[in-house]
This record gives C-alpha cells, sequence and structure tokens, in this order.
C-alpha cells in the first residue's frame, strides 16, 4: 500500500481508484459540515458502505494534491463548483462496486502472502536484503497508521487489483489500428506559406458603446484578484550576524581554527609531452635543448597546445606522483629530464609559477569577523525563535516583537497571491511562494506557526482581506479598448488572408500574392502532427495537416497581429515498421488505452447491477446543494 500511495494517479488502473487509499489514514481536518449528521451512511453499494467520514477524508486528499499541483489552496467551496466533490464520490462508488464484487465472488487473499509480500517489499529492509521489522515499524508510525491497518489495506489493493487484471490483462490492440496510429505521429509535411501583418491603425477606433459592451460581457477580465496585506516578522543568521561581536581572543583562536581556509597553494601552469619508451624522450630533450620550442614540437608529435597544458594546476592535479614531484620541482621556464611515469615518459616545461599565499590574520581579518559573527548568529536563532514565541503568546504586536528584539518587520501589500502589488508590480516578499500559499489559506485574527527559512523563520500574520471584485470601467477602460482593438486586428488579419487563400485556390501563384502585400515566401519542411517550432505553432501545424497534398489554408499567428497563408506540399507517409521502438510505444500506449476503456465499462456494468443508492438529504447537506 505504502508503494501505491507514491504511485497513485501514475498508473490508469490507479486513477479508477483516486480518492479511496487515503481512507485508511487520519483525517486531514475539513470543516466539521462532514460530522455528526446522524443519519446513516452517505451512500451504498450493494453491502458495501460510504459514510461521510469516508468522504471527507477523501476529498482532503484530493484537496492537499490539487493545492499541491498547483501552488494555491482550494477551497471547499471552489471543489463544488468545479465538481471535484461529486467526482471523489463517484470515485468511492465505483470502488465500493469493486469491493462489492470482491465480496459476491468471495476471492480472498492468504495472511501468508500478504506477509510474504510484506517482507519482500525492499522499503521494509536491511542492507543485507532481509526484513527490518523495526524498520516497518518506524515507516507506519511516520504515516500514522497500526500494523493491522496497513494489512488490511494491502489485501484489499491486492483484491482490487486482481478485479483489474481479470478485466485488462494481456489486451493486443488490433493491428490496423497500430498501423494507422503509427502513420498519423511519423506522417510529415512540407509547406510554402508568408505572413500578412495588420496594424493597430487599420482598424476602427471603439466606440465608447462597444467598449462598455465589452466590460459588461467579459467581467472576469476585468477583474482584480483577491489582495491581502500582511505583518512579517523574520530572523535569519544573516540578519543577526552584524549584531554580533568579536573579540581579538575569539579572533585570534578563528585564526588558528581555519587558517588553512586562508591559503592559498601554489600553482603551475605547466606544458606535458609523453612519450612510449625513454630513448624518445631523451632524444626530444636534446632538440629541446637545441633551441626546438616544446610547442613546435607537439604539433610534430600531433599534440594540441590544449591537450598538453595544465593552466594554474596544483600538486594534486597531477594523479602519477613522480610527474607531479618533478613538475613542482623545476623553476618557471625550466624543462625536465624525461621522468618515468607509472604509465609514461614525460617531458614537462613550466610556463608560469603561482607562489603559495597564507593570509596573516590581519589580511584575514574581515572575513574571519564576518565568519565568527555568522557562527554565532546561528547559535542565537534558535534563542530568538523562542523569545517571539513567548511574546506572540502574550500578545504582543508583530511591530513591538520586531522592535525589542532587533529583528526584521514589513508591513506587505496589498498583495496577491502571485506576490502582485496593485500596480502589477512585484511586491517582495520574503520565500514569497511558500509565505504567500499559507498567508491566503490564513485569515485575519488566525495566529499561523512560522515558516522555516533555511537556518531561519518568517512569522506572518493578515492584517486585511480585499475580496476579488470587478474593477470599476474607468478603472479598466484602457485594457478594454486594448482588448477590443486586439480582437478587430486579429479579425481583420484571418480575413485578409482568408481572401489571400481563395485567390490562391483560384490559380494565383503564391510568390505573386506575397509580394502583392510585400511578404517574403518561406518554406517549412519535415512538419509533424506533435511537433511545433518557432515558426510553425500548433495552430499552423493542425491548420497543414488539416488540408489534402497541394491545397491552401490559413493561421492565425501567436501574436494575432498577423496570418500566415500557407500551401501544404510534398506528404511524406512512412511505411508501418512493427519492431521500430515507436510502434512498440504506440502498441502499448493503445493497449493501456483499451483497457482502461474495458475496466470503466465493466465497473459501469456492475454500478448498473449493484443497487447504488445515495442518502439525498446526507448530500445536500455536505455538497451545499438544493438537489441531486
Amino acid at each position: 500500500m505504502m508503494e501505491a500511495m507514491r504511485n497513485a494517479g501514475k498508473t490508469w488502473v490507479a486513477k479508477l481508484f483516486l480518492g479511496l487509499l487515503a481512507l485508511s489514514f487520519g483525517v486531514w481536518g475539513i470543516a466539521d459540515v462532514f460530522r455528526g449528521f446522524g443519519q446513516g451512511p452517505l451512500a451504498s453499494v450493494g453491502d458495501q458502505q460510504i459514510s461521510a467520514e469516508q468522504f471527507s477524508t477523501a476529498l482532503n486528499n484530493q484537496l492537499q494534491q490539487i493545492s499541491t499541483q498547483t501552488g494555491s489552496p482550494i477551497s471547499i467551496e471552489d471543489a463544488r463548483k468545479f465538481g471535484i466533490d461529486r467526482s471523489v464520490l463517484n470515485s468511492l462508488i465505483q470502488t465500493a462496486v469493486v469491493d462489492d464484487q470482491i465480496q459476491r465472488l468471495k476471492l480472498g487473499v492468504s495472511d501468508a502472502y500478504i506477509v510474504a509480500e510484506t517482507a519482500a517489499n525492499p522499503q521494509f529492509q536491511n542492507a543485507a536484503g532481509q526484513f527490518d521489522k523495526d524498520a516497518f515499524l518506524r515507516t507506519l508510525a511516520q504515516a500514522g497508521i497500526s500494523e493491522q491497518a496497513y494489512l488490511a489495506g494491502e489485501r484489499r489493493d491486492k483484491l482490487r487489483k486482481s478485479i483489474a487484471d481479470a478485466v485488462n490483462e494481456d489486451i493486443t490492440p488490433p493491428k490496423a489500428l497500430i498501423d494507422a496510429l503509427y502513420r498519423d505521429r511519423s506522417e510529415q509535411r512540407d509547406a510554402r506559406y508568408f505572413v500578412i501583418k495588420t496594424a493597430d491603425s487599420e482598424v476602427a477606433a471603439p466606440s465608447e458603446d462597444e467598449i462598455k459592451q465589452q466590460y459588461d460581457g467579459n467581467p472576469q477580465s476585468y477583474t482584480a484578484p483577491e489582495y491581502r496585506t500582511i505583518a512579517i516578522m523574520s530572523v535569519s543568521p544573516a540578519g543577526l550576524a552584524a549584531k554580533q561581536t568579536v573579540s581579538a581572543d575569539e579572533l585570534t583562536a578563528g585564526y588558528e581554527k581555519f587558517k588553512t581556509d586562508y591559503f592559498t597553494p601554489e600553482t603551475r601552469t605547466i606544458l606535458q609531452l609523453s612519450f612510449s619508451d625513454e630513448a624518445s624522450a631523451k632524444k626530444a630533450k636534446e632538440r629541446l635543448t637545441g633551441g626546438l620550442d616544446f610547442l613546435a614540437l607537439a604539433k610534430e608529435m600531433g599534440v594540441s597546445e590544449t591537450d598538453m597544458t595544465f593552466t594554474d594546476a596544483v600538486r594534486k592535479d597531477f594523479i602519477d606522483p613522480a610527474v607531479a614531484e618533478a613538475a613542482f620541482s623545476l623553476a618557471e621556464g625550466a624543462i625536465s629530464d624525461p621522468v618515468k611515469g607509472v604509465l609514461t615518459i614525460t617531458l614537462l616545461k613550466v610556463v608560469k609559477i603561482t607562489p603559495e599565499v597564507q593570509e596573516t590574520l590581519e589580511q584575514a581579518k574581515q572575513k574571519l569577523t564576518e565568519r565568527l559573527q555568522l557562527e554565532k548568529a546561528e547559535e542565537e536563532v534558535q534563542a530568538v525563535y523562542d523569545q517571539v514565541e513567548d511574546a506572540r503568546a502574550a500578545q504582543t504586536k508583530f511591530e513591538d516583537i520586531a522592535k525589542n528584539l532587533g529583528i526584521d518587520f514589513q508591513l506587505a501589500g496589498p498583495v496577491d497571491a502571485n506576490a502582485r502589488g496593485k500596480d502589477g508590480k512585484e511586491v517582495t516578499v520574503p520565500r514569497a511562494d511558500e509565505v504567500l500559499r499559507a498567508v491566503f489559506a490564513s485569515d485575519v485574527g488566525v495566529e499561523n506557526d512560522a515558516v522555516s527559512d533555511d537556518d531561519g523563520h518568517i512569522w506572518y500574520e493578515v492584517r486585511e482581506v480585499q475580496p476579488s471584485a470587478v474593477r470599476l470601467l474607468d478603472e479598466v477602460k484602457a485594457d478594454a479598448v486594448k482588448d477590443i482593438v486586439a480582437a478587430k486586428v486579429r479579425e481583420l488579419s484571418i480575413e485578409k488572408a482568408r481572401k489571400l487563400a481563395e485567390r490562391a485556390k483560384s490559380g494565383t501563384p503564391l510568390e505573386t500574392l506575397a509580394t502583392e502585400v510585400a511578404a517574403t515566401l518561406q518554406t517549412v519542411t519535415g512538419l509533424k502532427r506533435n511537433e511545433t517550432s518557432a515558426e510553425f505553432d500548433a495552430e499552423a501545424v493542425q491548420a497543414v495537416f488539416a488540408i489534402p497534398e497541394n491545397s491552401f489554408t490559413v493561421a492565425l499567428e501567436g501574436d494575432g497581429k498577423g496570418a500566415k497563408v500557407i500551401q501544404s506540399q510534398a506528404v511524406l507517409l512512412p511505411p508501418f515498421d512493427e519492431t521500430s521502438a515507436e510502434a512498440k510505444e504506440i502498441t502499448a500506449q493503445a493497449g493501456e488505452g483499451i483497457g482502461a476503456d474495458a475496466l470503466s465499462a465493466y465497473i459501469a456494468s456492475l454500478q448498473a447491477t449493484s443497487g447504488v443508492t445515495i442518502n439525498e438529504d446526507l448530500w445536500r447537506q455536505i455538497s451545499g446543494t438544493t438537489q441531486q
């Protein structure tokens, strides 16, 4: 079951059971609206029952997943509006249908099998590959479930999977389908095209009536997001460091402790040539002594300057001890005698020497002071955290806490969930993604836990909430005008392109049409249905593949300020190769899709005959609706 949780949603089988696998785990804490009705089960499927608490847990789990994926919290009201609550209930019913069928068929899994599967789970094994009961129990404790609940969950999962496997196992898609999918994916086309542009000045300025109509008809476009004003306190080692004092004795001790950190070893730039035998190396050395340039010798040997040069190398950069010793024993400009290394005979030349440097205490004083200040600050952070929490418990205002303790305070906002102010500019908020996500899940007057910030902490509280609302027309009039003009430009662009395409269909050469509108005729090759490029976006690709070879079509440009006039040219249909990697991938995907459809149809059939009933009164209270 633990493995199933990690892989939930990755396979089509898991998606059908999404929402129920978390039922063995604790309730996340949705509002009490789901508890205490005392009206029996929410839904019944045969002998299986779904309680309001089970629904609450499954819905909470789903909302947690959505919030994690989107980075924004989602409320119960949003869940209802988007139909998430109904989707979760349907998922629970589908799973109950499967459980009912398992009971009808009297299927079971032996304890020995579950125990063996658990013991074989690598998550519960030690380094020797043996089952580690302590690791097993620790994992369950972290997940908040008992050993009995885990084993029961594993048994349920195995039985449900047995039903799914019986329906969709070993499904082989028809070859004709694979051939069609293969050709659809692999087909390539060439095209000729030009782009006709439209300027804003070519369309009429919007009238007052048009502006009002645009504003009234598209309120979502002119709605301000919810804004919040927040108070923020933060403490970090970096923020406390400058306030730390370091004595002369501490500096001296610190210098001795970190002395090697202020040492820069000697570096050398070395040229190195390798020879297969000592005789060749000696002969080369004689030629170098006679005046031959080292680089010229390397060129004769077919060795590039890059391959032979060690730039600003330290002693440890040379793996061979004999080579390292020789390289760091030569004077600058000197050439070594042949050096017998572990693998080869080598000649070395020292091009440049940069001596080692050991900074004195005085030279390292500034850097060392800052380092010791930061160390002290890291130790003080926890003490400051405790003081802040004590002050918050005493109902002390953030401003006063920050002033008394000398930590950072910020009154930020109004700011939206994307860290933007009302002027559209970014508002600086520490760890904005995490803090704002927490801020918009909180409310005025709520005391919140601090957010961890590396080695520090961030406290926040919501001071004011400005709900999302449609802006006044006067505030967004300029935006409405831009939107109207943009729509008119798009319409005119596509209209002009269509007229030119009609002329092309009637026989006017594409070259002539491009010249008339002062556009450049271009060619693109090897287009595929599911591939786009900077020149051809998804709309243009779709347009090309929607027409026969040598036909004409149009596609709006991505910026809406122009449109392409396109002629589809050569069409390449590669032969179907069932042994290719692509064909095998398509076969697997098609089989998975057919299997998903088969399982869905099977569950729908079971659901139709299992006697599904829903407690309408309870559902109306839970869903906030007046009817089912």
